[in-house]
């Protein structure tokens, strides 16, 4: 009888009906939409942060900057021997600096990973190599017409030196030393080899390097391919592209090689840390700062304060606006469901009236009241759902292009860390000594992922509005008395 009685009332009044799931979907559908961007902009912000943190990690751990650090650094200084017979000759230097300037014990890896929490650590190595190579012309002495010849022990003969000079050129790029034990945590996890391979467990201190596929394309390197580097000839043995297109360092070598080049031994710049539990980073960061004194943390959402350009503009306005936006919609759609159907009710006195007349009780009436509105609500959520994933379908079809841009503003990630450790050349926040910022821009699609948590949400949404709506309803029915169905019959 209740399902019967409650089919043929929403066929009856099917355009109120109609209506007051119409206003629902859209509430729905606002909210299906909002959560689903805020999702993409949160998978963009993460993609973001891999290329400067590395897969799997959860923070990195710098030395602390020195309080009365001058921030000058040390300068880079070339000397070339000019002697008889180079002139004309190609000479070349090149000088290796640690980024940052700040460094590491090997020892404080291992103290990092046995820390409470901690499920793995590793340390790395990254280097700025700045070459200067070209050449000294020697000038020609020209002899002023009717100057003299120089006698023995006068003064010399009347002239100048003309042409002559010096042609060099400056080439910069980034070298970054991992540790090959570990292929699994690190920056070069961001990478995929595409050509190649990476480099095996064993080739703790081999002359090998894997080369960026932008640099490689940029130097016309390939897998076989002999890079030297300050006297010390390498061999390429894979290309890597990054995931997300932009690479945490050109030139990626063992660490010990890196030690070597850089003059740094038993020294990082940097520790990978990787958490044994993502719900506990806190926790994790706050035991090694307090265990191992004169260090710095970074975990990615300290990162993320960095990241600023139109990805961080519109992820605030999803965040704050849109989600706001979604919420007063929502309440204005179940009030606006509830008053309708409580105006519904005012119109069907007589109805209920005479059911009540009839026999039916308040409880009976209130229920049926509340069906129809949970009906209403139950379509109104399809409706919603419809909509609202159709939309977030269409900004993902579309993809729009927002812009990252990562350390502006006067570099707040630390010198030698998630920021600027890897990247010098590559482009990473800080390429060159303390103090010296560089912001870099990444190119990140939009998607809207809708997850089966956001379809369940708006579920739930839709059997409130219909609930809400049968309570404004239900409670007008409840007082209706028979003799008002009375006054009403004509």
């Amino acid at each position: 009888m209740f399902f019967t009685y409650l089919r043929r009332e929403l066929r009856r009044r099917r355009k109120a009906a109609l209506v007051v799931a119409s206003g629902l979907a859209l509430g729905i559908a606002l909210v299906i939409v909002v959560n689903s961007v805020s999702s993409g902009m949160g998978k963009a912000q993460d993609t973001v942060l891999e290329s400067l943190y590395g897969l799997g990690t959860d923070m990195t751990v710098t030395k602390a900057a020195e309080e009365n650090a001058d921030g000058a650094g040390e300068r880079p200084r070339f000397r070339f021997d000019a002697q008889e017979g180079d002139a004309e000759e190609e000479q070349s230097s090149d000088r290796v600096l640690v980024q940052g300037m700040q460094t590491l014990a090997d020892s404080t890896v291992g103290e990092v990973g046995g820390q409470k929490g901690v499920s793995d650590a590793v340390g790395g190595l990254s280097l700025q190599v700045i070459k200067v190579s070209g050449e000294f012309t020697p000038g020609e002495f020209q002899q002023e017409e009717g100057g003299r010849e120089a006698a023995p022990g006068g003064e010399g003969p009347q002239g100048r030196v003309e042409g002559g000079g010096a042609d060099f050129d400056v080439n910069s790029y980034s070298v970054y030393g991992t540790d090959v034990t570990q292929p699994d945590l690190g920056p070069l996890t961001t990478s995929e080899i595409t050509s190649g391979r990476s480099f095996e467990t064993s080739e703790t201190d081999a002359k090998v390097m894997v080369a960026d596929s932008a640099y490689a394309k940029e130097k016309d390197l390939k897998v076989g391919s002999d890079v030297t580097v300050k006297d010390v000839e390498y061999e390429v043995v894979g290309i890597a592209t990054a995931d997300s297109g932009d690479a945490a360092a050109d030139l990626y070598i063992p660490l010990e090689q890196a030690q070597t080049l850089g003059d740094v031994k038993g020294k990082v710049t940097t520790i990978y840390v990787q958490a044994t539990d993502s719900q506990q980073i806190d926790s994790v960061k706050s035991a090694i700062q307090k265990n191992v004194p004169d260090t710095t943390v970074t975990t990615s959402a300290d990162l993320a304060d960095t990241v600023s350009g139109s990805l961080s503009t519109a992820a605030d306005l999803a965040t704050k606006v849109g989600k706001w936006l979604s919420i007063a919609v929502l309440i204005a759609a179940f009030l606006v469901a509830g008053l309708l159907t409580s105006s519904a009710v005012s119109r069907r006195v007589r109805e209920f009236g005479t059911l009540k007349a009839l026999g039916w009780k308040s409880g009976r009436v209130t229920r049926q009241v509340v069906g129809e509105a949970v009906v209403n609500g139950l379509v109104g959520g399809a409706l919603g759902i419809a909509v609202g994933v159709a939309g977030a379908y269409l900004v993902t079809a579309i993809s729009p292009t927002l812009q990252a841009q990562l350390g502006a503003g006067g570099g707040a990630a630390p010198a030698g860390g998630p920021g600027g450790g890897p990247g010098g050349g590559g482009g990473g926040v800080m390429i060159g000594g303390p103090g010296q910022d560089a912001a870099r821009t990444l190119d990140v699609a939009l998607t809207a992922p809708v997850s089966v948590t956001t379809i369940a949400l708006a579920v739930g949404l839709a059997i409130a509005g219909g609930l809400i709506a049968g309570a404004f309803g239900g409670w007008r029915a409840s007082r209706l008395r028979p003799a008002d169905a009375l006054r009403r019959v004509e």
